[in-house]
């Protein structure tokens, strides 16, 4: 008997066009009007497999700079913000590449409830990686392989997910689609919403292990709800040869040329929504982030992205766009267009909100909250409406695969932010012995190991060699040359800050306070605000060439008063310290801080060379913005000329 609208009873012995025997039926039910019915359990299979992946991601980027460089019994070095971005965008390229292979797999050999099924399970392995961080070995190498794992089997689900939905539908009930693709990402946000309260929270108190490992609960707890579905699943069948014909037949290489050029604005959208899990964190950081009458840890921010697409979805499907329809017909392509201008918005906030901590004021955190809002309502109009387009855009062999070259738009974009920011990092002479140091270190563990590096000159015994040096449960200090100018810079900026009620100088007052002052080359000092409570003077170095590695400088910081040390609402559920602080007292990890301090005490300097970024501050966001701006004036004759074909899946 074929499933029945009222029973939902399967015939078992039921065979497909290729005359092999299944279990499972292989085409939608015409007598089906409704919800089909293994939609619920996708349904509760995303939220539960969004959990796990946002979850992760939420505090990858914070683990990474903060976390990663104490796991083992040695510290490392702290990993710098843009080469934390850099390698966040990396994996989440990997995670949107991967789906490619999947799709093939899908739809050429093994269908897509075998290759999701399967590929959960590598998945799983993945998270237990991660959680297993710091317990034995090295930290990063469980990182990696955690990180490669995710990558793989997020190829298995990703592409065939979102197609398995639209696999359930059929003419009878095609007008459901959009409202199922609707559900889904509201499944999506749902898991994402909850994991980023969470996590974060989880690793503040009870650490990576702890953090890394409820996720990886929960993708378990995906695989199983998806596994229960199978009964009730329309298990389309591999098209194997029939796939590569029509995947490389005319219409097939038209709809996928198509779509990739749509796809390349996509990608350029996605280069900068997923700087939310990056730069974005890394801005909150220095934000006022009293929200609500609580204090957020910053990678919880990030929450306020599925909350709102929760509440935009009803309100741009049944509000929204029924009445801007009366005015002008929105096209799935002028949606498309809107979210582009809307997500240069965004980021336009966002550009604003780092020049104002780049002068050294420290913004509520509500300001990046209304960035939200703009990124949000681009979302709705460019990811969600691009993904159903997209199906609806396929050939019936090829929705897989064409979901697989929606997720690669996804996957490019992030590669170039990753490159982005591997380009503007400037490398530091302290990388190059920074492991034969640590080696030196963990065979005495209190000796002190000691490393003479050659200066610009490539000559040992000069005047700008650099002497680097290890403590056991410290980072490497730097004896820098041109040392005397710059304590003395310092000396001046600090005096300035004290007769201000302890304010850093804006840049150009800084500027103008290290006038006269020069370098033993005769160059003069440069002084930057990186924040409320940092700034960094520096010297050109023996090259003579800003931002270089052989920048020479020390960086001042404030010291935070007793009453700027305000409780989140983190510190009310959870009063004991942070696992952070806990892991430093384990492994007897001591602040590193130059030993002369000024007489009150209410600085620290650590001096430095080479680092940082040849992109920073609020230029780095203009530079995205300026790109947003013109991807989305570039897009519109595209929309105007763009020809294509909808197919549903019969």
């Amino acid at each position: 008997m074929h499933p029945n609208s009222e029973s939902g009873e399967l015939d078992l012995t039921r065979y497909n066009s290729r005359h092999f025997m299944t279990k499972y039926r292989s085409s939608p039910d015409s007598n089906i009007k409704g919800m089909p019915p293994g939609i619920p359990f996708i349904v509760g299979n995303e939220a539960a497999e969004r959990f796990s992946f946002y979850g992760m991601k939420t505090i990858l980027a914070v683990f990474m700079t903060k976390y990663l460089w104490l796991m083992n019994d040695t510290p490392g070095q702290a990993m710098s913000d843009a080469a934390a971005a850099e390698k966040v965008h990396l994996f989440t390229s990997a995670v949107y590449f991967t789906p490619l292979l999947g799709a093939v797999i899908a739809d050429a050999f093994f269908g897509k409830y075998k290759t999701i099924i399967s590929l959960s399970i590598v998945y799983c392995f993945g998270h237990l990686a991660l959680a297993l961080m710091g317990i034995s070995g090295e930290a990063a190498m469980w990182l990696v392989a955690g990180l490669v794992l995710i990558s793989l089997g997020a190829g298995g689900v990703k592409p065939c997910v979102s197609a398995h939905v639209g696999d359930q539908f059929g003419a009878s009930n095609s007008h459901l689609l959009s409202r199922v693709f609707n559900y889904f990402y509201w499944s999506i946000n749902l898991g994402a919403f909850l994991s980023t309260l969470m996590t974060p929270w989880l690793l503040e108190w009870y650490g990576p292990h702890i953090a890394f490992g409820v996720p990886g609960v929960l993708m378990a707890l995906a695989t199983v709800i998806f596994w229960m579905g199978r009964r009730r699943f329309i298990h389309v069948p591999p098209s194997g040869k029939r796939f590569l014909k029509e995947t490389f037949s005319p219409n097939g290489l038209k709809t996928m040329g198509t779509l990739s050029i749509l796809f390349l604005f996509v990608a350029m959208f996605w280069a900068l929504f997923d700087q939310t899990a990056s730069r974005w964190i890394f801005q909150a950081r220095e934000m006022d982030r009293t929200f609500l009458g609580v204090e957020w840890l910053e990678s919880q921010i990030q929450a306020v992205n599925p909350i709102l697409i929760l509440t935009f979805i009803p309100l741009f499907t049944f509000v929204l766009y029924p009445k801007i329809s009366k005015v002008i017909k929105l096209t799935p392509l002028r949606k498309i267009g809107a979210g582009l201008f809307l997500m240069a918005g965004a980021f336009a906030l966002s550009s604003t909100i780092q020049s104002w901590i780049d002068a050294g004021q420290r913004p509520n955190i509500a300001w990046q909250v209304l960035a939200y809002v703009l990124l949000t309502a681009a979302e709705i109009l460019v990811s969600i409406v691009a993904l159903e387009f997209a199906y609806t855009q396929a050939p019936r062999t090829m929705k897989s695969m064409i979901m697989g070259l929606f997720l690669l738009a996804v996957s490019l974009g992030n590669i170039f932010t990753a490159a982005v920011n591997h380009y503007i990092q400037i490398p530091s002479p302290v990388a190059s012995v920074q492991e034969k140091l640590q080696a030196a270190v963990e065979e005495e563990r209190k000796a002190t190991a000691t490393e003479t590096h050659a200066g610009f000159d490539e000559k040992l015994g000069t005047d700008d060699d650099l002497v680097m040096s290890l403590d056991f449960g410290e980072q490497i200090k730097v004896a820098i040359p041109s040392k005397a100018p710059l304590q003395a810079a310092a000396a001046r900026i600090e005096a300035w800050a004290d007769a201000h009620e302890s304010r850093l100088p804006r840049p150009e007052v800084g500027t103008e306070e290290l006038e006269g002052i020069t370098d033993q080359w005769g160059n003069p000092l440069r002084y930057f605000l990186e924040n409320s409570r940092t700034c960094r003077i520096t010297s050109d170095g023996p090259d003579e060439i800003s931002q270089s590695k052989w920048d020479l400088g020390v960086r001042v910081k404030l010291k935070p008063k007793d009453e700027e040390k305000r409780k989140s609402w983190t510190d009310v559920l959870h009063p004991d310290s942070p696992w952070l602080d806990r892991r430093k007292e384990k492994i007897n990890y001591k602040e590193e801080r130059e030993k002369e301090e000024n007489a009150a005490g209410n600085y620290s300097r650590t001096p430095f060379a080479g680092g940082g970024e040849r992109l920073e501050g609020a230029r780095y966001y203009w530079f995205f913005t300026v790109l947003m701006i013109a991807t989305a004036l570039i897009f519109i004759p595209y929309s105007l000329l763009y020809k294509g074909k909808t197919y549903l899946q019969e």
